[in-house]
């Protein structure tokens, strides 16, 4: 099966969030399947052309795409993805991708990614390359199903098999712009109308663009895409989705355990395994020492890894601080977000010398070390598509404290609530509620668990057995692309 992928993130290249690591890795993982398959991103400026081996595609060559009435050159470079032979292809226009950021506020957000749409279904007709499926991710690529359905319909005899898949990998985000963008991504005006596939409160949106034309649309959990179908979580799309639910599914994203994993990772001082625990300590010492907090191993080490915005949980986080700090814990903080959750992070470390570190940016090494030397991982996100860092947590017996939401629903399993069914299978700790009480409830609750060793060491064990692999999903991804191909070849 040739699959083709279009991301605005692919890691190691260019990633902000979740999206980067799932391109970074679902596309080996399918290949480790037997799928032939290409990735497709654009060049920022961002991207170390050296680092990562860039070379110029002869074979596509420059080409011409046109937006909003003016002709822009595009080259495309080309590389793979690191430990595989997965090729990843790079679009280069500097005129809009030359930036310092990824995503931008500029009013011209709107025409990077038409060009990118553009240039993507371009690229594929130069290579000759005719994918069974294109795999599309959120609001970025939303334009690629209406593009092979009408503005490319005359290469029919290239395209006439190709089926497109829309992942939604948050549904906050929806590329949403007026009207006016219609014309400049050269969408036929007679598809906008009240309540059109493309239409949305009056502007157009790219997210809904793709989720009415797409041939299967699938999200990153089965809670998640349970509650997105409701009107109050949807985004207002709710009612899209409930219009295509027979097409409509929930595929957990894995993890790449090559990269995340206390035995085999390259970032920790001291490496550990379910048979042997004893790293995990030195880790917590090793942190400790590294960042002046006090150390006493009767005393938890509580983490938090996250985008700082009340999404996210910082809301809650900052109306119970005082509580949660006069806590018997220690607390470490990476992240970066609003300014205002910034400068709290920064102020405990100040007012709370020896319990507090807060590291405010992006540092790949320490996410990794938090993980480790943690004994808890706080995650109390509002709405959590699927969420990652909980299941890194779970492989580093970093114990997780999450809200009930999601992909956090999906794969932390509560202590308590397991054991009153009789079952010992409990990996973490969960609430329902979303309010400041039942957070700090809850964090309390694990602490005095943290106590009790012998459920303690149980419930590590218990994280450390969970599989999350992305071998186990692109299994599902390949049932749904085939999905896809017989929706396509019925004209559904």
């Amino acid at each position: 099966m040739k699959i083709a992928f279009a991301s605005a993130e692919v890691f190691p290249f260019a990633k902000t969030g979740g999206l980067g690591d799932v391109l970074g890795a679902l596309p080996k993982a399918l290949a480790a399947l037997g799928c032939d398959i290409k990735v497709f991103l654009p060049k920022y400026s961002i991207v170390d052309h050296s680092k990562f081996d860039l070379s110029y595609n002869y074979s596509i060559g420059e080409i011409t795409i046109r937006v909003a009435g003016n002709c822009h050159p595009v080259n495309v470079y080309h590389s793979t993805l690191p430990n595989s032979k997965v090729e990843v292809y790079f679009i280069d226009c500097p005129y809009y991708f030359n930036r310092p950021k990824i995503y931008t506020s500029d009013p011209d957000e709107d025409e990077r990614f038409i060009l990118f749409s553009k240039a993507v279904i371009e690229s594929l007709q130069h290579l000759r390359w005719k994918p069974d499926v294109i795999h599309c991710n959120d609001w970025q690529t939303g334009l690629i199903p209406l593009y092979l359905k009408d503005n490319y319909r005359w290469d029919e005899l290239f395209f006439r098999n190709t089926a497109t898949v829309m992942t939604i990998h948050n549904i906050a985000y929806q590329g949403r712009f007026p009207k006016s963008t219609m014309y400049k991504a050269e969408i036929n005006p007679e598809l906008f109308y009240l309540d059109s596939p493309i239409e949305f409160w009056g502007d157009i949106s790219f997210l809904k663009t793709g989720l009415m034309y797409s041939d299967v649309i699938n999200t990153v959990s089965n809670t998640y895409a349970e509650e997105i179908t409701m009107d109050d979580k949807g985004g207002g799309l709710s009612g899209v989705l409930r219009y295509r639910i027979n097409d409509f599914y929930g595929i957990l994203n894995g993890v790449d355990y090559a990269v995340w994993n206390p035995a085999l990772d390259k970032m920790l001082p001291h490496l550990y395994s379910p048979e042997d625990l004893s790293g995990k300590l030195e880790n917590k010492r090793f942190l400790h020492h590294q960042y002046n907090l006090s150390f006493a191993n009767d005393k938890p080490l509580i983490g938090m890894v996250s985008r700082l915005v009340p999404l996210k949980g910082f809301d809650l986080f900052a109306s119970c601080v005082k509580e949660l700090m006069s806590l018997n814990a220690n607390w470490v903080f990476l992240g970066t977000g609003d300014s205002r959750y910034e400068d709290l992070l920064r102020s405990l470390t100040y007012v709370y010398p020896g319990k507090v570190f807060a590291y405010t940016g992006f540092n790949d090494e320490l996410s990794h070390l938090i993980e480790a030397a943690s004994d808890i991982f706080l995650m109390p996100s509002q709405f959590e598509p699927c969420g990652l860092n909980q299941i890194y947590s779970l492989k580093y017996a970093t114990l997780p404290i999450v809200h009930k939401t999601g992909g956090l629903a999906d794969t932390v399993i509560d202590w308590d609530e397991a054991s009153h069914q009789g079952k010992l299978t409990g990996n973490g700790f969960s609430f329902v509620h979303y309010n400041a009480e039942a957070l700090l409830k809850t964090v309390r609750r694990a602490i005095d668990k943290y106590h009790q060793k012998d459920i303690w060491n149980q419930m590590m064990q218990n994280a450390m057995s969970c599989n999350f692999s992305w071998e186990e999903s692109a299994k599902k991804y390949i049932d749904l692309y085939k999905k896809a191909i017989i929706n396509r070849k019925n004209g559904n």
